[in-house]
């Protein structure tokens, strides 16, 4: 078998025989298999075995048929290299038990060790370099995003105490910012140097925010990433998360390939407020995966429709898989969107 690179290509806008699709969480708990795997390890027990985690991300490529595969681990793995403790509790999600709150609690984060204290995710990108015939997606949660979770100490609905540390104390927000901006530029330039094929930043949150806060609080740490790593020869994403249209018109500036869209805003339209400047790459809504195969095909096929429109196009849902997804149904709809797309991008070239 050849080597897939249908999903580069689109990140790069160029021309491709089918359009490429992936899936946010593509390994997780609708897979039967990995619930075995789940009733022995916890998700950390996981990302700690390489030859483990390269299985659990090779699985959906394999089950599937999708045409990239994204690293198994956590948005929250690189924390504990700056000196964060903090725990993946079922349910929940991360738990920290002594949340960030002061300038003092932000003056102890240390630098990343990336080769000392996360060799094992490293690991892990160097086998599935060897092994995988699509290319890898490596990622990192984005420093809004991850900064919820230290200031809030678990997940949060209304983001009262990171928004409050925000408007109260400005400069320990930057001071903040500038150390996590700091350690995502070091995680994400390892995995490159290790095989990461692009790699994606997940901002799951931000949309919680206005434009105006955003452009005040967030962005200048989002360029000051993607800038500081544009010698990476790689396509890299930006996903500004769920309820994140009305940010799309502040995204121009950035030096990114591709923006990742939820489903609330259409890929046309998506496109239009990001000046048509970037790839795109969305939006199912993930929860249309529990009507029957019908519906589904129906609402991708509006998806590909759009997408096809222009160059640059790579399917996703607009948020991550949930437990309760088929794995027959994402085994159908994978083959839909290579099937139907291929056909509307060979009829759309004889049309021109």
């Amino acid at each position: 078998m050849t080597y897939n690179d249908q999903f580069i290509r689109a990140c790069r806008k160029q021309a491709v025989s089918h359009v490429p699709v992936w899936y946010m969480r593509q390994a997780g708990r609708y897979d039967p298999e990995y619930r075995k795997i789940k009733e022995k390890y916890s998700l950390l027990e996981i990302c700690s075995q390489p030859e483990l985690a390269a299985e659990v991300t090779l699985m959906p490529v394999r089950k599937l048929g999708v045409d990239a595969a994204i690293l198994y681990s956590d948005i929250m793995n690189p924390v504990a290299s700056i000196g964060v403790d903090f725990d993946i509790v079922k349910n929940i999600g991360p738990v920290i038990d002594n949340p960030i709150r002061s300038a003092a609690d932000v003056e102890k984060l240390r630098p990343i060790d990336v080769e000392g204290d996360l060799g094992h995710v490293l690991e892990t990108i160097r086998i599935l370099d060897k092994e995988l015939e699509v290319p890898l997606i490596t990622f990192a949660g984005a420093p809004f995003t991850i900064a919820s979770y230290l200031i809030e100490g678990r997940p949060s609905k209304n983001y009262l105490r990171t928004k409050e540390l925000m408007y109260s104390e400005p400069k320990v927000w930057f001071s903040l910012m500038d150390k996590l901006g700091d350690m995502v530029i070091a995680y994400l330039r390892a995995h490159v140097a290790n095989g990461g094929k692009a790699f994606q930043l997940f901002d799951s949150w931000v949309g919680a925010l206005s434009p105006q806060d955003f452009q005040t609080f967030v962005l200048p740490t989002i360029k000051r990433i993607f800038a500081e790593l544009q010698d990476l020869h790689v396509p890299k994403i930006y996903f500004p998360g769920v309820s994140s249209g009305e940010l799309l018109p502040t995204l121009t500036d950035l030096s990114v390939d591709v923006i990742g869209l939820d489903w609330r805003v259409s890929i046309a339209e998506g496109r239009r407020r990001l000046e048509h400047k970037y790839a795109v790459q969305g939006n199912l809504d993930p929860t249309v995966l529990t009507g029957p195969m019908p519906v589904i095909e129906q609402y991708a096929k509006e998806i590909i429709d759009q997408g096809i429109q222009e160059p640059g196009f790579v399917f996703n849902l607009g948020h991550g898989l949930f437990p309760e997804a088929s794995l027959e149904k994402l085994r159908e709809l994978t083959s839909y969107i290579h099937e139907y797309s291929a056909q509307a991008l060979q009829a759309g070239a004889q049309r021109s």
